[in-house]
């Protein structure tokens, strides 16, 4: 790959994406996003690429989830997205903010409907007795919305991570991979190859 005729790293992630979406590749959109935690450890879970805006790559979640809570705390955070049968690999850091509630309410309204109660339904991260407790919150829920739409929840919405780093990862034979990172200096990006 010419990594120096990169002029937007976050084309190419798309563009892995894009490879990965074609090839059948199960969960294309899956990327890992870790975080720091309340308690100073890293943390890591997976979440799904919601789209791109410039820099900002989005996710959506809980607002009271343990990933909302450590990202309040320190705003910081960095996405892996790998597609193995590819050998393609991103990794992504940067600054998280909230998206807007209008951006959050237009995303919640394209969700399954299930999706939506589920929202509503789930204190997420908090300690459950039985999985009893969690359908009983759910059909709770279900039985509150019947014949109407599903609003978005105030504590459910989206995150946006802008990027100030991206590293790219192609897989080559004889562990001789390609790997650069990009770093944006505030108005462009600076390309360094990196050995494997």
């Amino acid at each position: 790959m010419n990594f120096e005729t990169i002029t937007d790293p976050l084309l190419a992630v798309d563009e892995f994406r894009r490879r990965a979406e074609a090839s059948g590749q199960a969960l294309p959109d899956a990327m890992t996003l870790a975080t720091v935690g309340l308690d100073g450890r890293p943390k890591a879970r997976v979440v799904l690429f919601k789209g791109r805006e410039g820099r900002g790559v989005r996710f959506f979640s809980n607002y009271r989830s343990e990933k909302a809570k450590e990202l309040e705390a320190h705003p910081f955070a960095a996405l892996c997205i790998h597609h193995p049968a590819l050998q393609l690999q991103a990794r992504i850091e940067g600054k998280v903010r909230l998206l807007s509630a209008a951006t959050s309410d237009r995303y919640f309204a394209t969700r399954p409907r299930e999706s939506q109660i589920g929202a509503w339904a789930s204190r997420q991260s908090e300690e459950l007795a039985s999985r009893q407790e969690l359908d009983a919150a759910y059909d709770e829920e279900e039985a509150r919305f019947e014949g109407c739409p599903v609003p978005r929840p105030a504590h459910w919405g989206g995150f946006a991570l802008l990027a100030d780093s991206v590293e790219l990862w192609v897989g080559q034979g004889g562990r001789m991979h390609d790997r650069a990172r990009y770093r944006f200096d505030g108005m462009h990006w600076v390309c360094s190859r990196l050995f494997p």
